[in-house]
C-alpha cells in the first residue's frame, strides 16, 4: 500500500480519505446500534453522526496508514446499564462495526465490478475492499478491547463476559501485530486467509 501512496499522489488522498471514512463508519455504527437499541450515551456525547471529527483517533489513523491493517479509532461509548439485554445488545454493539467494514467493502466491490476504471483507480478501489476487509477481520478477533471480545461474551455469563472484555491486554495485542515470523504478524498469519477469500469472491 505504501508503495502506492508514494509514487500516486490521487491515490494517496482518496486511500486516506477511504480510511478516514472506514473508520468514521466503524465507530458511527457502533454508537448508532447503541442508540437504536436504548442507550442515549452516544448521541449525548455528539457520537450519532457520520462526522470524521467525532470518530477520529490522529494517531490511530496513522498506524493504519501505515500498517494496512492495524489501527483504531475513538472507542464509540455505550452504558450497559441502558441496554435490555446486556450480554445480546452488547454483542450487536461489537458486531455493528465490523459488520458496517464488510458492507462498505461490498458497495466498493460492486463499484469496482461494474464501471469500467483505469488501472489506477481500479487498483485504489481493490485496496480499500482489502482495507475494510481486513479492519472488520482483525476487530472480530476476540482479544481486549477488540469487538471480538465482546462479541464472544454471548457466550459467557455475565459476570465471565464483564471480566473478559474490561482485562487489559497490551502485550497480547502487541503479540498480534508485531511482525514475528519471517516478517508476518500472527494477525496477518489469521487474516490473510480469510481476507483472501473474501477479496476473492468480492472482485473476481
Amino acid at each position: 500500500m505504501l508503495d502506492l501512496l508514494f509514487t500516486n499522489p490521487a491515490a494517496f488522498v482518496i486511500i486516506f480519505g477511504g480510511i478516514i471514512l472506514a473508520i468514521t463508519i466503524h465507530e458511527a455504527a457502533h454508537a448508532f446500534m447503541a442508540d437504536y437499541l436504548g442507550d442515549p450515551t452516544p448521541a449525548s456525547m455528539g457520537r450519532t453522526t457520520l462526522n470524521p471529527l467525532a470518530h477520529l483517533d490522529p494517531v490511530g489513523t496513522l498506524v493504519i496508514l501505515l500498517t494496512g491493517i492495524f489501527g483504531w479509532g475513538k472507542p464509540a461509548p455505550f452504558d450497559p446499564f441502558n441496554l435490555k439485554d446486556v450480554k445480546r445488545d452488547t454483542a450487536l454493539i461489537a458486531f455493528s462495526g465490523p459488520l458496517s467494514n464488510i458492507l462498505m467493502a461490498v458497495v466498493l466491490s460492486f463499484v469496482l465490478r461494474l464501471l469500467s476504471l483505469p488501472s489506477a483507480v481500479a487498483m485504489t478501489l481493490f485496496l480499500l475492499i482489502r482495507l475494510n476487509i481486513t479492519l472488520a477481520l482483525f476487530n472480530l478477533i476476540p482479544v481486549p478491547p477488540l469487538d471480538g471480545s465482546k462479541i464472544i461474551g454471548i457466550f459467557m455469563s455475565h459476570e465471565s463476559g464483564i471480566k473478559y472484555q474490561n482485562r487489559e491486554s497490551p502485550m497480547l495485542l502487541l503479540l498480534l501485530i508485531l511482525p514475528i515470523f519471517s516478517g508476518a504478524s500472527i494477525a496477518s498469519i489469521i487474516i490473510s486467509p480469510i481476507s483472501g477469500f473474501l477479496l476473492r469472491l468480492l472482485t473476481a
